[in-house]
């Protein structure tokens, strides 16, 4: 995927946003998955399994995300721990987005495309996840609870026109209007 974005993903956006240079045109820089874990607090296993999948997806370990502060109406307290993340640069981003827009979208039930409306204002786009079963590594009759995640994809792009671009260059299938 890191090819396809170097010989024709840059030279089509530097040709459709009219950039001096070639280093101008957008690219990306990490992807970041994070996992929430509500119920983490009163169920260990649940974070152990979380940690495990998260793990077999990306192909790299995540980190445990600990609570900043303690809210008493969610019943946690400083330090507990409240799911785990992972950030992915270079050629492993790059295969773990190939695997996720060519694989584990179309598996998604009742999919239709992904809503462009998911930007920041800075070009960085997030997705939400509903289950972990859509990637073909983690199998059915192994999974304890099914959880969901968000993928957050960071750019360089000044603006969500240019990162949209970029993104449906790349091969993300948005829906169409």
């Amino acid at each position: 995927m890191k090819l396809k974005y170097l010989e024709e993903v840059r030279p089509a956006l530097v040709k459709r946003f009219a950039y001096k240079s070639i280093l101008q045109a957008p690219r990306l820089e990490k992807v970041v998955i994070n996992m929430g874990l509500g119920e983490g607090k009163e169920n260990p296993k649940i974070l152990d399994a979380a940690v495990k999948d998260l793990s077999i997806i990306a192909g790299q370990k995540p980190v445990i995300t600990r609570a900043r502060r303690s809210v008493a109406s969610f019943k946690v307290r400083e330090g507990m721990p409240i799911g785990c993340k992972l950030t992915l640069r270079g050629i492993r981003m790059y295969d773990f987005l190939d695997k996720f827009f060519n694989i584990a979208l179309p598996r998604v039930r009742d999919f239709r495309g992904i809503s462009p409306h998911s930007f920041d204002g800075r070009g960085n786009f997030t997705i939400g996840i509903k289950e972990q079963l859509i990637f073909p590594e983690i199998e059915y009759s192994q999974v304890e609870k099914v959880l969901g995640m968000d993928i957050t994809i960071v750019t360089t792009a000044r603006t969500d026109e240019e990162a949209r671009e970029l993104l449906t260059q790349m091969g993300l299938p948005f829906k169409t209007a």
